[in-house]
């Protein structure tokens, strides 16, 4: 067949790709129309054909820059998921964007005699270095295992009860793992009493029956809800305790000094964090640019952690096995010894501290003009709460605040008020999404749940941190050293075309000129402030967002709209911020604690895979206890009604999140009504097919609270407010259809209605079944006292 492609002068889609995949170099729309000689309206064609070979899989995009389907990087982190016919491993990498189509398989080598750490088996995670092997029959992927990071479990966490006969079962708390308990013999308790947390060694399985178990160790106590955080931690394998070598190393430690270092302990710099705060890594203090009355000196001082960490020490190890600090509600796992947070690298006021400091010069329109790093000794002039500073500058200064005032607070905010002038003119993305707070009494329960006000001394000290992070990236790469970015991928093709998809049902147009910025969605939230439709939009942008992770090559942070962005500013809490630090040093000569000479871009690409993880394990930790904690303040408010907001939207059901403490349940599709819903992908809705009732995300409802398991952290609501009416298109398009499928099953009953007359011998059978499983059904709901079941949500 003839390509009418070569009539219209447009190319064709195999000589697209065949063109991207012979460029040497990167490659974008301008390329490839420059090469074909497209302009104007072909412009626009090609950029559609771009969109429809991205996905089908043909060709990938990340940023501006389109290129084969991915590929991997030559060190990953991955799954080890089953073996294949041979014996051998075959792993998928954890990372992998939908839109790049299938994860490749990567058949791992295993050889005789495994270095320590690095043994895998199926199940396991390992931070792998791989290679792609090109044959003549097909092309593919083997690796070989540098590190394994996560073991497959046989080991399990779980609640001990006793039972009258003696010994007892484990109650697993894992979500997965509900309705698998494990017998305890009473000669395998090892004095565990009931309700104590567990952890349990699998040790026999059956092919029927309950398989056994023994308590390895008990975690505590769930009397207190302070063991709440003990549940993510041991089920996340979230290290606790540092190892000997690392505690004396920190022991030993001692202050810095001022040799080699700037003394700077007469500059007032203050530390503003939170009021429960226990460590002040980072201090600022701005002053008017003496060589330009109309711009500002900003400098931020973040706490000297490479001086006391260095490289290959103890406490180097366990802190990149932790990656960064997990904080909980009634505890934190910090990355470091309290030696090191709470003590020497904490800022507190009078002491002297040693720091790294970057000074920020702005001009007038508050963009930058130079910037320069130093290594110091300084002395925080005072240590402020969020809520202290603004009071202060509006007007109700306190016995610490009012001597500060003039010379040091009212600066920060002059100088504030200036780079915020660039920073609104970046255009980073602005989503409103609240977050609450836990409030806990001294016995450990929830006292409350808040959503504590949005300072502009909160947004004050971001936009400093931010700065300083992105001058440390420009510097490092000035002076073309290695490092560890923060970056922010922009949102894939699939993902924007549903969000337009989406907006569509809203009649509002998803239109952008040129490349894709925050700034097309930050017009889209514009045109939703203050009205109903703010917090379903919000959630839906969020939702099109790719997740930001450490990596050591750079593709820029598009939250933040910045080409280069790297951490800096938290080296207590975060390893990522450790290694920039460490990289400062070596490439201004500062001293102590540089970054080695064996740390290479690849070196670093395996450390980045490493924190990624680590980082979303800690979020993932923080989320579970956050949810149990709520789950216990409302387990005795079972029959409870509350008013909440969609927050999902499934085929399983909706779940809806708690005005009031934040908390999400799920509403089961089954209990909605006496008619089929159907799932609306584009409208993130379920709409019933005879009424046409529909519950959207982001629809504010009342519903009742039915069950609650705590230590799963799960509820369960059943919904009392009426659908809204679905468009009557949308009602004809989730309508019965004509003929064989025009018979509607409901949910609650297993009896059918049918438009069409049956056979006799059809109907009898379908009745006689309908009996059957009602009679079953009642007897179920007799045995359990008509409650549902506990733990089933």
């Amino acid at each position: 067949m003839r390509d009418k492609s070569r009539d219209t002068g447009f190319p064709s889609r195999d000589a697209i790709i065949a063109f991207i995949r012979a460029y040497p170099g990167k490659i974008g729309t301008r390329e490839i129309a420059r090469e074909f000689g497209l302009k104007n309206a072909a412009r626009v064609e090609l950029k559609r054909v771009l969109r429809e070979l991205v996905a089908e899989g043909a060709i990938a995009k990340k940023g501006k820059e389109v290129r084969e389907p991915k590929g991997l990087p030559s060190t990953v982190l991955v799954d080890i998921a089953t073996r294949d016919a041979d014996g051998e491993l075959i792993a998928t990498p954890v990372e992998w964007d939908e839109g790049d189509g299938r994860p490749p398989r990567i058949r791992i080598h295993t050889p005789r005699r495994p270095l320590p750490g690095t043994a895998a088996g199926v199940g396991d995670r390992a931070l792998v270095r791989i290679e792609k092997i090109e044959d003549d029959e097909a092309s593919f992927y083997r690796g070989r295992v540098i590190k394994v990071l996560d073991n497959a479990r046989t080991r399990l966490l779980g609640i001990y009860r006793t039972l009258p006969s003696g010994g007892g079962r484990m109650i697993p708390v894992d979500k997965k793992q509900a309705g698998r308990e494990l017998n305890i013999a009473a000669s395998d308790a090892n004095g565990a009493e009931d309700g104590d947390l567990i952890s349990v060694d699998l040790i026999r399985t059956r092919g029927y029956g309950l398989a056994s178990g023994k308590v390895k160790e008990r975690l505590g106590s769930l009397s207190s809800e302070k063991a709440i955080s003990l549940i993510a931690i041991h089920s996340h394998d979230i290290p606790q305790n540092f190892s000997r070598s690392a505690l004396q190393e920190a022991e030993a430690a001692k202050p810095a000094a001022l040799k080699g270092r700037e003394d700077w302990r007469e500059v007032p710099l203050v530390t503003i964090d939170p009021p429960d705060a226990k460590d002040h890594d980072d201090a600022v203090y701005a002053e008017v640019d003496p060589d330009n009355d109309d711009g500002v000196i900003v400098t931020v001082a973040i706490a000297d952690v490479a001086f006391y960490v260095r490289p290959g020490s103890a406490l180097d190890s366990d802190a990149l096995q932790r990656g960064n600090s997990v904080y909980f509600p009634d505890r934190v796992v910090p990355m470091l010894p309290e030696r090191i947070s709470n003590d020497l690298c904490s800022l507190v006021p009078g002491e002297p501290r040693g720091a790294l400091a970057v000074r920020m010069v702005f001009d007038e329109d508050g963009r930058k003009v130079s910037h320069s790093f130093h290594r110091i000794l300084m002395r925080s002039a005072a240590k402020l709460s969020y809520a202290q500073a603004q009071a202060a500058i509006d007007g109700k200064p306190d016995d610490i605040t009012g001597p500060i005032l003039d010379p040091i607070l009212k600066p920060l905010w002059a100088a504030y008020k200036l780079v915020k002038q660039a920073r609104d003119e970046r255009s980073p993305l602005e989503l409103e999404l609240p977050e609450r707070k836990i409030l806990l009494k001294k016995d450990g329960t929830v006292d409350r749940v808040i959503v504590p006000e949005r300072l502009d001394a909160h947004k004050l000290i971001e936009e400093f941190m931010i700065l300083a992070n992105v001058a440390a990236a420009e510097m490092l790469e000035k002076k073309g050293l290695p490092l560890i970015y923060r970056v922010h991928d922009e949102p894939t093709v699939e993902k924007v075309h549903n969000l337009a998809e989406f907006l569509k049902t809203l009649d509002m147009p998803f239109t952008k000129a040129g490349a894709l910025r925050p700034s097309v969605f930050n017009r889209i939230l514009t045109q939703v402030k203050g009205h109903d439709s703010e917090p379903l939009v919000n959630e839906v942008v969020l939702r099109s967002q790719a997740q930001a992770e450490y990596a050591s090559e750079n593709y820029g942070h598009f939250g933040l709209n910045l080409r280069r962005y790297a951490h800096f500013t938290s080296p207590i809490r975060r390893y990522a911020d450790l290694i920039v630090h460490r990289a400062l040093i070596r490439a201004l000569g500062l001293g102590e604690g540089a970054l080695p000479e064996t740390e290479t871009p690849e070196t670093l690409a395996e450390i980045s895979a490493q924190i990624s993880a680590t980082e979303r394990r800690a979020m993932k930790a923080e989320r579970e206890t956050t949810d149990r904690l709520i789950a216990h303040f409302l387990a005795d408010k079972i029959g409870a009604s509350f008013q909440g907001r969609i927050s999902g939207v499934t085929k399983v059901g909706l779940f809806v999140k708690l005005t009031e403490t934040g908390a999400d349940g799920l509403v089961p599709i089954r209990t909605l009504g006496s008619e089929y819903f159907n799932y609306d992908e584009a409208r993130h809705a379920l709409i019933g097919t005879r009424s046409g009732a529909m519950y959207r995300l982001g629809d504010v409802v009342d519903v009742r609270l039915v069950e609650a398991a705590p230590v799963a952290g799960a509820l369960r609501f059943e919904m009392l407010s009426e659908g809204n009416e679905a468009p009557r298109s949308r009602r004809r398009e989730h309508g019965r259809s004509k003929g064989a499928d025009d018979r509607e099953r409901h949910p609650n009953t297993t009896k059918f209605k049918s438009s069409k007359k049956s056979k006799p011998g059809k109907n009898a059978r379908v009745k006689d079944k309908a009996k059957k499983a009602l009679a079953k059904a009642g007897r179920a709901s007799r045995s359990t006292g008509g409650k549902p079941k506990r733990g089933k949500t």
